[in-house]
């Protein structure tokens, strides 16, 4: 991890270092115009656009799950559902969102387009706020609460579908246009993209942290009105900064569907699965790169050996002038067979992040819950932190761990290991999933004191959800802390992880493959949360997961999740072991070793 932030003088001296570069690397010509990487000059507009897009977003998001069961008086149950579903859902419409800007639109027109549809979708959820006859009334003490009628949640599932569109598109592009706007064939734009990395987690983070007290707040004390209209604006705001510097932007042209070529490798490797590999030399592969590819030149790797008949040449693949196959249908090349390898060798290591993302899924909705019948005043003062403002503890976590690791951390990680990461990005993700762990048994030790404190010492205060129990919320910041390093350690490096192995055409794709991998937990929770809450509804224990807490087991619920993760650390380290980094010079001794067996095999040694 590269340090956060850099001093103004070392961005200017980047910049012209780019600017002069550039002047000898593109000088222009009529086919091939100057492309200006502007740098750091451009990222005031990116990263503002971030921060207001977050702040606007999460502002609303974060505290939906108290909106839908206080404002629209639904079901605890039902409102996580909704959320989980809605998450999904909106993670998942990434690849969707990555599909048309990599292939029709550009991230530019995606990201232009999907602001201004997130601030209709926050503007649609804010006037169900602020209008009497879009939300049920008001539920008294001790009466029957009226749900939402079927209009009313009409018009609230519009807002959502809205932000669903805008998170399509945002979501997968926006790291990778902010990496567009550095020149990435030289050092300087290298460390630019490295550190813009840090700073987008960085600016999310303090997003979050804006969003999850003092929006929150608002909105839980002040008015769901005005605390929904001030995301709404924020919204707009990151809509206006983004288009001021639209003047400035390196705007990357959509190079076709990349799909397009993984499809043809799969189909053309069926067509030829009878032919032989050992009775071809692997030199004499078909091995074609377009001059004006994008994408790097990729080693052999011996994984997935299958997918190599795709580039077997027979007498009836001919060739086109300049060397590519005329039939691409017929025809692959190793390059394309590798691009394929390294999106087959990721898969795993994603399946395992699904399952890894289910415990911040509880941290960020079911703790909800908890705080909600804890003691959440702050000493003897009458100051309550709203329950979904817990959630910050996470985020305070990252924030402080992120730099702590960069200064203190990383160096001496480099002593010990000789290397200029400090540690593999793999052995980051597997740090993260061990203090998910630790998390998970942490909130089932503290759930057990919660509910044995409300039985036996309640506040005396009774309300909805339950009798208040007499425990400090503060006893929840340390399984959100733990979850905070988990995620420090995890996201970060699954994010850089998908950036840097897949091909450089798929990275809006790379992109969506980490909220896809939140999209796919957010449905998992749903469906853990569902099957135990029915199971144990029938049991003679009783239901683990009712409305009222106090009568239900949340503590074995958590301690299933540490279960699951257990099992899925395991299986991480035995996809962790099988992995091979894109380009790496094992790459290369497989195909020297591979190239030296096929020619003893055609000499008949």
């Amino acid at each position: 991890m590269h340090h956060i932030g850099e001093s103004r003088t070392s961005r200017e001296a980047v910049d012209n270092e780019e600017e002069i570069l550039l002047k000898n690397e593109n000088s222009g010509t009529d086919d091939e115009p100057k492309i200006n990487y502007r740098g750091w000059k451009v990222m005031p507009f990116i990263i503002g656009n971030e921060i207001f897009e977050k702040l606007g977003a999460i502002g609303t998001l974060s505290n939906l799950l108290v909106y839908l069961t206080t404002v629209f008086n639904l079901e605890n149950i039902t409102a996580t559902n909704i959320i989980n579903i809605f998450n999904g859902s909106t993670n998942f419409a990434t690849i969707i969102g990555a599909f048309c800007s990599d292939t029709y639109f550009g991230r530019y027109k995606t990201l232009g387009f999907c602001t201004v549809a997130s601030f209709l979708g926050l503007l649609v959820i804010q006037l169900t706020a602020a209008i009497e006859k879009l939300h049920p009334p008001h539920c008294e003490e001790n009466t029957t609460c009226k749900g939402p009628t079927e209009g009313q949640m009409t018009f609230l599932k519009t807002g959502l579908g809205l932000l669903l569109i805008g998170a399509a598109g945002i979501r997968p592009c926006n790291l990778a246009f902010g990496a567009d706007q550095f020149n990435p064939n030289t050092d300087s734009g290298k460390k630019g993209i490295n550190s813009f990395f840090n700073w987008y987690f960085f600016t999310f983070t303090i997003a979050q942290m804006i969003s999850l007290t003092i929006i929150v707040y608002i909105q839980s004390n002040v008015s769901w009105a005005v605390g929904l209209g001030i995301p709404a604006a924020l919204m707009l705001l990151s809509s206006v900064i983004f288009f001021l510097g639209s003047n400035m932007y390196v705007k990357v042209k959509p190079s076709g569907s990349p799909l397009t070529s993984i499809v043809q490798v799969i189909v053309v490797a069926a067509k030829k699965r009878k032919l032989k590999l050992s009775e071809y030399l692997y030199p004499s592969l078909f091995n074609y790169l377009p001059p004006k590819s994008v994408n790097s030149k990729l080693p052999y790797t011996y994984q997935f050996r299958f997918l190599d008949k795709a580039a077997i040449m027979t007498p009836q693949d001919q060739l086109n002038p300049n060397g590519s196959a005329a039939d691409p249908w017929s025809l692959c090349s190793m390059q394309q067979v590798e691009e394929v390898k390294c999106l087959l060798r990721v898969l795993p290591i994603w399946v395992s992040s699904i399952l890894y993302f289910v415990v911040i899924v509880q941290q960020h909705t079911v703790v909800v819950f908890q705080a909600l019948i804890s003691d959440r005043r702050i000493g003897s003062s009458n100051f309550m932190i709203p329950a979904a403002s817990y959630y910050v503890f996470l985020m305070i976590t990252v924030a402080i761990w992120l730099p702590l690791y960069d200064r203190k951390v990383m160096p001496l990680l480099q002593k010990l290991t000789r290397r200029e990461s400090g540690i593999t990005l793999l052995q980051r993700m597997g740090t993260g999933i061990f203090f998910s762990i630790i998390s998970m048994l942490v909130s089932a030790k503290v759930e057990r004191h919660r509910r044995n404190l409300a039985l036996t010492e309640p506040l005396g205060i009774e309300t909805r959800k339950g009798v208040i129990s007499s425990m400090s919320g503060m006893w929840l910041i340390p399984q959100l802390a733990l979850a905070g390093l988990a995620e420090a350690f995890m996201s970060v490096a699954q994010v850089e992880f998908y950036y840097k192995q897949f091909p450089e055409n798929m990275r809006s794709m790379a992109g969506s493959l980490y909220y896809c991998g939140h999209a796919g937990s957010s449905y998992l929770s749903t469906l853990l949360i569902s099957t135990v809450h029915q199971i144990t509804a029938r049991s003679a224990t009783g239901n683990w997961l009712p409305e009222d807490l106090n009568k239900g087991r949340l503590d074995n619920f958590y301690c299933i999740i540490a279960a699951i993760e257990v099992v899925n650390l395991g299986y991480f380290l035995i996809c962790s072991q099988w992995y091979r980094y894109k380009g790496t010079d094992s790459s290369s001794t497989e195909l020297e070793k591979l190239t030296q067996q096929s020619e003893r095999t055609a000499n008949g040694v």
